[in-house]
């Protein structure tokens, strides 16, 4: 944008700060750097410092200061003299270098490293002459860029915000005494492999929030719009034989910062990479490169677009992933530097997620060669239906944010790698950059890798919500803000235009929706008119070419899906809100994306959680949210912990939910030996898998063979698989586990890695009833003693029942009779450690407002019967809260022979005010001397009813201290459920291995019945808001829970609770059983 003359900013803005001063004040006024700037057109560029001004006032003398409006207080200044936006490149002296795609070899220096750092309070205080050439930075303190300033010790603690704004409401304005300012600099010499060049651009990838620039102490330019790009032509300016000193003086918030309220950490610096570039006397300004398939998806044209500094002879030519010449041309641009030609290419590889083949298109114009990475594809609607290459395509993706617990923003290469290549081997095939473009390294490894790519801009005014107006109003529909939106379209578009991951582009991120939003799209389609456009904000997609929601109910998605004479589709593009232990009911969303043809697919929210690393006062290390960097308010807490993967991006429990939700095979039903599966790759054949069987039961495992898969088994559809080799009669509850892994020769996939495993039950669990008829009961020892009943069964376990309170608050094993194994008396409990997922939807805080989580057992008869073949123990009681009239009336059951000790629990609940759901349903005890935990049911990990699918029946084991998992936010978890039995050892043994085992509880053939095993009582983890302090009140011994019925997780923290079919509900009474020896 052209400098602004200095009396229309004068007469349009009213001066924040005015100071009348007396004669005898003597005041030795700065002018702010970038206040200096303004108004005056070119001339500032060639001031090599502004000095002090001493000149006391005269009587009646008027100071005004700042003189002018500050540009990152400036809605009419978005950059000062930036270059046009390009498509990323660099230029390298020859093809061999350019075709290595390492940049260290290309005609640009890095900057980055370590630099001199000044931070003061705002842009009026500190060293603001800092970029004078005189001025000494010897006593600075040293910063590393790129990087967060917050995150290396400097100013106010990070802090975070959803929705809400940390600053005052004043668009555009932002608080001139609140707003942090870094200074930084640095000193290079340009390399002598650059000095040949006749531009010099210096290029900052990334600047949080906005930025002004000096060179040698001559002001170069101002930008602002963080996750984009800026750069600057610096020729004027460089000293090529002589050391270069280059300050920037960085503002925390800006003008633009309204609209980057995106929920994550509010974090400054220059966080992304630094450059020289050094461009010839001829040179590429910009590139576009499309590819044009036609109407059959077989052959293509591939369109190059591009412009030079000035006319010249530009060369190309195009090589496969062999490196073998598929076409050359070389030709005289048009006009004045404008290059475009078309060439057709017989049936190319197509570029799609499942196959991302890159050709590599190599430019050259005079001494200097570009290359671009070319995936041929076609994104459309076809007939509403999302489609790539003409084939319909589900999106199976996260939103992800840029984040390490380290660094914040700043990402390292290696940390970006690993999250990508986590995402494919858990059956990601697509990300939406939440909320903004993201480090180019990014894309590249998009397209190498395969991803569907929503590039988002930088764009989300969410606090304007809060404010009480018409949200809109502010920004989205102001006018006066349309060239601060446009320029987010457009720097997005023309960074990542020839990227072929990228399939869509979104016009940001809850900003509302407004004429602005319009102008956007009207914007992006002139640059790009091969990709569809989406905006969530725009609800009835007036603009947008896809309906997009977030968090909608799965039974109101189905209701988008079934309108009828649908003409665009629909994309969740957030939802599955990943926040703690969850998401729950992932799979039911799955479902409906596959059978519904007008959605897409979504996006889950979030890949990972974003806690930044820091430590007590003792210096014990934890991951912290909002709240943990005072001071930070307002702050929105833990809910920035709402990831699939935790801080250190190490996937979650929910991951494998997911994962498995997606996995591209599925086991549908198996009879009479056939097994159906579907393929849900949307390319891809099954030709490149393998499949194996098994057979598991309890305790026991058998190998089967391998399975013939018929050939060419289309994306979408059905096949039949025929076992062979099954044993003529199985064990009761027998299940067959089927495991799908990438054959030697695969092409697109890591050779022998399992993407899919499938599991049907083949016999039925034996009952309750049939485990306790196939032993003959027998009189077992009972005697009494100080108040308590004590009954031994056979195998030397004996039961203590305290007769004063009804309870069973006694065990003792044969291994050592006189220790009583019980810390807590066994209770019926309905509630459990509230998750994220309870605390944020209803059931969790009616849990609260109810005081389940304070009910008591209460007794009132106990009677006692003593028979041949047993002795029969019923305690009928109250279980009930304090303060409210609701309770639950209970009559226990104990029936205890020789083998067993069977324990009935029949429960009515009643009354004012009964919640609607309990958490669980089971019993709770202490135990100590617990090490090993072996059960049949779901596993290794944890399960609940709605989190279950990624766990596999069989038999398993784990030490007790870890079957807890450990949420960087304590919570309920831990659970294992569809458990038939499990048996609480003091070590590792089999089924006939007695004398190890304290204690089992059989369930029988009970579905959804679960247990948890944890060093922490509830209490305990309710109380606790951080890892490390969940750690210091570790136990000595373990809190058991054996549940007959356990509450779905839902999705509550952002989103819809607990399905029905998940829920446990009290309007209904209880009949359950499970049995003790």
């Amino acid at each position: 944008m052209p400098p602004q003359d200095a009396s229309t900013e004068a007469s349009s803005y009213t001066a924040d700060l005015e100071i009348r001063r007396s004669i005898d004040l003597n005041v030795d006024l700065r002018i702010a750097p970038s206040i200096a700037l303004l108004g005056m057109g070119p001339t500032w560029l060639d001031t090599p410092s502004i000095q002090p001004v001493d000149k006391p006032l005269e009587i009646d003398e008027t100071e005004v200061q700042p003189e002018q409006i500050p540009d990152w207080s400036n809605l009419k200044v978005i950059h000062r003299n930036t270059l046009p936006p390009r498509s990323h490149f660099h230029l390298y002296n020859s093809e061999n270098d350019a075709l290595t795609g390492d940049v260290s070899r290309s005609r640009a220096a890095l900057l980055s490293g370590t630099w001199g750092f000044e931070l003061s309070p705002g842009p009026f205080k500190g060293s603001r002459d800092f970029y004078d050439p005189a001025f000494d930075h010897s006593e600075w303190k040293l910063i590393k860029v790129p990087g967060m300033w917050q995150l290396q010790g400097f100013g106010k603690g990070p802090q975070y915000t959803n929705v809400n704004y940390p600053f005052p409401v004043n668009p555009p304005h932002v608080p001139y005494d609140d707003n942090e300012c870094g200074r930084y600099v640095t000193r290079f010499i340009v390399p002598d492999t650059l000095k040949d060049g006749d531009q010099w651009r210096l290029r900052f990838e990334g600047v949080d929030a906005a930025f002004t620039i000096w060179l040698n102490g001559r002001g170069v330019g101002y930008s602002q719009g963080s996750r984009n790009p800026s750069e600057f032509d610096v020729s004027g300016f460089l000293e090529l034989d002589l050391e270069n000193t280059l300050c920037v003086e960085v503002y925390q918030r800006c003008d633009g910062s309204y609209i980057e309220d995106q929920d994550q950490w509010w974090l400054s610096g220059i966080f992304r990479d630094v450059w020289l570039h050094s461009f010839p006397s001829v040179h590429f300004e910009d590139i576009h490169v499309q590819t044009i398939l036609d109407d059959d998806y077989r052959d293509a044209w591939l369109s190059v677009g591009v412009t030079l500094n000035k006319a010249d002879t530009v060369s190309s030519k195009l090589l496969d992933r062999e490196g073998n010449l598929l076409l050359y041309e070389s030709r005289d641009t048009e006009g004045e530097g404008v290059y475009r030609c078309e060439y057709r290419l017989k049936d190319p590889e197509k570029w799609t997620a499942e196959t991302p083949y890159l050709y590599t298109l190599v430019l050259s114009v005079g001494s200097v060669y570009v290359t671009q990475k070319v995936g041929f594809r076609r994104a459309e609607l076809i007939d509403g239906v999302f489609c790539v290459n003409g084939n319909p395509v589900k999106i199976r993706g996260v939103n992800r944010h840029e984040h390490t617990a380290e660094s914040g923003r700043t990402v390292p290469y290696v940390d970006l790698r690993n999250d990508l290549e986590t995402m494919r081997s858990f059956n990601i095939n697509a990300i939406r950059t939440s909320h903004y473009i993201n480090d180019t390294r990014f894309y590249d490894l998009t397209d190498e890798m395969g991803f569907w790519v929503l590039d988002e801009a930088d764009l989300e005014c969410h606090g304007f919500g809060e404010v009480g107006a018409d949200p809109a109003s502010f920004a989205s529909d102001n006018p006066e803000w349309r060239e601060a939106y446009v320029d987010r379209a457009v720097q997005m578009v023309m960074r990542d235009k020839n990227r072929p991951s990228v399939i869509m582009w979104s016009l940001g991120n809850e900003a509302f929706y407004g004429r602005n939003h319009q102008a956007m799209y009207d914007a992006i389609k002139e640059i790009d008119s091969t990709r569809l456009i989406h905006y969530e904000g725009d609800q009835e997609a007036q603009t947008a070419d896809i309906f997009s929601r977030m968090y909608t109910h799965v039974d109101d998605m189905i209701k988008y899906a079934e309108e009828k004479d649908w003409k665009k589709p629909f994309v969740m593009c957030e939802y599955a809100h990943a926040m703690g232990n969850g998401p729950g009911a992932v799979q039911e969303y799955i479902e409906a994306f596959y059978q519904y043809p007008r959605l897409m697919g979504g996006f889950v929210w979030e890949w990972a959680n974003h806690g930044l690393i820091t430590e007590t006062k003792e210096g014990q290390e934890y991951y912290g949210y909002g709240g943990d960097f005072q001071p930070d308010e307002p702050n929105d807490g833990n809910f920035v912990m709402d990831g699939l993967c935790n801080s250190t991006h190490l996937p979650g429990p929910g991951l494998f939910e997911y994962s498995k939700a997606i996995e591209p095979v599925q086991v549908l039903d198996v009879k009479d030996g056939r097994v159906t599966i579907i393929n849900r790759y949307d390319f891809l054949t099954l030709d490149h898998l393998r499949c194996s069987w098994e057979l598991v039961s309890d305790r026991q495992q058998m190998i089967g063979h391998e399975i013939f898969i018929p050939n060419g088994v289309k994306p979408h559809t059905k096949a039949t698989l025929v076992l062979g080799g099954l044993p003529a009669t199985m064990s009761a509850n027998t299940w067959l586990q089927l495991e799908f892994v990438t054959r030697e020769d695969s092409r697109w996939a890591p050779p022998k890695r399992i993407v899919a495993r499938g599991e049907v039950q083949l016999t039925p669990t034996r009952s309750l009833e049939l485990l306790k008829s196939l032993s003959a009961p027998s009189r077992p020892r009972i005697q009494r003693k100080d108040g308590m009943l004590y009954v031994t069964i056979a195998k030397g376990t004996t039961f203590g029942f305290d007769t004063g309170n009804g309870t069973l608050s006694s065990l003792s094993h044969t291994s050592q009779p006189d220790l009583n194994l019980i810390t807590v008396p066994m209770a019926l409990d309905f509630y459990r450690a509230l998750t994220d997922n309870d605390r944020g939807g209803p059931h969790g805080q009616e849990w609260i407002e109810r005081r389940v989580h304070q009910t008591r057992n209460h007794f009132s008869k106990m009677t006692t019967t003593e028979t041949e073949s047993g002795c029969t123990i019923v305690v009928q009681g109250r279980v009930a809260p304090p303060v409210l009239a609701w309770g639950v009336d209970t009559t226990i059951t104990y029936t205890i022979t020789s083998e067993y000790c069977s324990v009935r629990v029949q429960a009515k609940p009643h009354g004012l005010l009964l919640p609607s759901t309990f958490a669980r349903f089971g019993l709770s005890f202490g135990m100590r001397n617990i090490r090993i935990v072996e059960w049949f049911g779901r596993g290794p990990n944890e399960s609940y009813s709605d989190k279950k699918q990624s766990q596999a029946m069989n038999t398993w084991g784990w030490a007790a201290d870890v079957l807890f998992h450990h949420y960087e936010f304590p919570q309920d978890s831990g659970n294992r459920t569809d458990a038939r039995w499990v048996e609480l050892r003091t070590r590792w043994g089999g089924e006939g291995e007695y004398p190890n085992r304290l204690l089992r509880a059989r369930f029988g053939d009970r579905d959804g019945a679960s247990f948890s095993v944890a060093p922490y009582s509830t209490r305990d983890v309710d109380e606790c808001r951080h890892e490390y302090e969940l750690l210091q009140r570790k136990r000595d011994d373990h809190i058991v829970r054996l549940d007959w019925y356990h509450h779905g997780l839902g999705t509550g923290s952002c989103g819809p609770p607990t399905l029905p079919q998940y829920q446990l509900r009290t309007d209904r009474e209880f009949d359950v059983e499970l049995l003790l020896d």
